[in-house]
């Protein structure tokens, strides 16, 4: 199968397949009549007229600051953490089991104390929170990235007096990119689902409130809306961040095409 023949075969999965579901979907509720599951078509309408037009710039725009401020915070701590803990073996025995006990944190049991911390339910809250759970795949990545690096080329950059600097920038930083972009990748989906965890639980605005509202009014198309907006949020930051990777990452895949198998 050529490259060319692969690459449309892909692209027609990834539309068709959703398509095929949303049909089922909208034959499947047509025949149910079950208020708990709206027709798709109604669903439609409703994200139509809530999230295009009258709540987009209330409720949208500051879930997308909340994940971006977040994801970018997560990002610049993650990757000026993992390269020190990286390079350093005695460093990284101290700082692990801190690492691995935090990770494990599930998001709900921080939320209180998140509140407690910084006196507010306001975006500092939530940017903060997404920032925390979205920095540790990043910073793992960047700290598996930098440990694969071969030994031989740091200890040749340093014989040669290259400033330790120099070599960080020049050297470990393009090295672990592969593995960081790949860590950046998991955070972005995690600040999505950590922003309508916040949302949910300690918000007046964004998307994770009004999903609240919504299922506490039993007002199912509104809330369906909501999940359906989530999914296409993700899917969007996801795709431009494969436009970002494809650019930031084009060497790397230049190389791999060109190593011999």
């Amino acid at each position: 199968m050529s490259a060319r023949t692969y690459r449309s075969l892909k692209i027609g999965a990834e539309i068709l397949v959703p398509i095929a579901i949303l049909v089922a979907w909208q034959l499947w509720t047509v025949q149910s009549d079950d208020p708990n599951f709206p027709r798709l078509s109604t669903i439609l309408v409703e994200f139509r007229d809530l999230w295009l037009f009258s709540e987009f710039g209330t409720h949208v725009v500051p879930s997308l600051k909340r994940i971006l401020l977040g994801f970018g915070i997560a990002t610049v701590v993650g990757v000026g953490l993992g390269i020190p803990l990286g390079l350093s073996r005695w460093t990284r025995a101290f700082a692990m089991p801190h690492v691995e006990y935090w990770r494990a944190m599930p998001p709900p049991a921080l939320l209180p104390i998140s509140i407690v911390l910084l006196h507010s339910i306001g975006d500092v809250q939530k940017v903060t929170l997404i920032a925390f759970f979205c920095l540790f795949p990043i910073l793992l990545n960047t700290m598996d990235g930098v440990r694969a690096i071969d030994p031989t080329l740091i200890d040749t950059a340093r014989s040669f007096n290259i400033p330790r600097q120099e070599r960080i920038r020049r050297l470990v930083v393009p090295a672990a990119l592969p593995q960081i972009a790949a860590g950046m990748r998991t955070s972005l989906s995690l600040a999505v689902i950590i922003m309508v965890v916040a949302e949910y639980f300690s918000s007046t605005s964004g998307v994770g409130y009004v999903l609240l509202i919504s299922k506490n009014t039993f007002e199912f198309a509104p809330m369906w809306a909501a999940i359906l907006l989530i999914g296409v949020l993700g899917y969007a930051l996801n795709l431009l961040f494969n436009l970002f990777e494809r650019r930031a990452l084009a060497w790397h895949r230049g190389w791999r095409a060109a190593t011999p198998k």
